[in-house]
């Protein structure tokens, strides 16, 4: 039996539950509330002591890190294979993985201002304190602490819409070879960008993603789009609008 503890809007979240669905794995779906600081909670930490999302239980067993769920769930349930065949494109793959994952800070950026901040600025500061005293990283107590004291700037935002659109650069050069970012075929390290893309697609830089602009990348993300799992693994908008 598998439990996924993740969030709705959580790149992370989407990537592990893209691969369980080209897996066409069942799962039982735990959404983790994070307006409401759920990943922080005692029970939270009982299975995941960084309080970050998501959390993987299989058999009883936590798995933490999307990047390490999804390798772990193709040697699990090698069909179909969602990794290649040997070991230098594995390798390539890894470092994708790792790339992309050190790119996460420009996308805070840009999420965190659409419903964290607007909560955290009405906190005062004995309310700031107490919520990110129960933060176990010192990094992430810094981060919210910055966003909810000193928002980021719109050259901040610019700075890193630049780190994000030169993730489409490196895409644009290594689908070259075959459409796919590493081999011959689909693998973790498109399941990878795939979060990223949707977010720089739909907010950050859509002109980027664009047959103008990086046509390799926009064919890639048109087949990623159009593959069963992607509308199961729910890639909805990160920003809801009221009609």
């Amino acid at each position: 039996m598998m439990i996924l503890h993740h969030g709705n809007r959580s790149s992370a979240s989407r990537r592990v539950r893209l691969c369980l669905e080209e897996k066409g794995l069942s799962y039982e779906s735990h959404v983790v509330d994070m307006t409401r600081l759920e990943h922080h909670s005692p029970e939270y930490l009982k299975i995941n002591p960084l309080g970050v999302i998501p959390t993987l239980i299989h058999d009883g067993r936590p798995l933490h890190e999307s990047g390490t769920i999804c390798e772990y769930l193709d040697e699990s349930f090698p069909d179909p294979p969602l990794r290649p065949e040997t070991p230098y494109e594995r390798a390539e793959m890894r470092n994708w993985i790792r790339h992309i994952d050190g790119l996460i800070g420009n996308l805070i950026v840009f999420n965190w201002r659409h419903h964290l901040q607007k909560v955290a600025q009405q906190w005062s500061d004995e309310e700031l304190a107490a919520k990110i005293k129960n933060i176990p990283s010192k990094e992430r107590q810094e981060a919210w602490l910055r966003v909810a004291r000193k928002p980021y700037t719109e050259e901040e935002r610019d700075a890193a819409r630049g780190r994000l659109v030169q993730l489409l650069d490196r895409m644009e050069q290594a689908l070259a070879a075959s459409g796919w970012l590493v081999g011959q075929a689909y693998s973790i390290a498109d399941i990878a960008a795939a979060p990223f893309v949707k977010r720089i697609d739909e907010e950050i830089a859509p002109d980027q993603v664009s047959q103008k602009a990086h046509p390799r990348v926009a064919d890639w993300w048109a087949r990623m789009q159009a593959r069963p799992a992607f509308a199961r693994a729910n890639f909805g908008p990160f920003v809801t609008t009221l009609a």
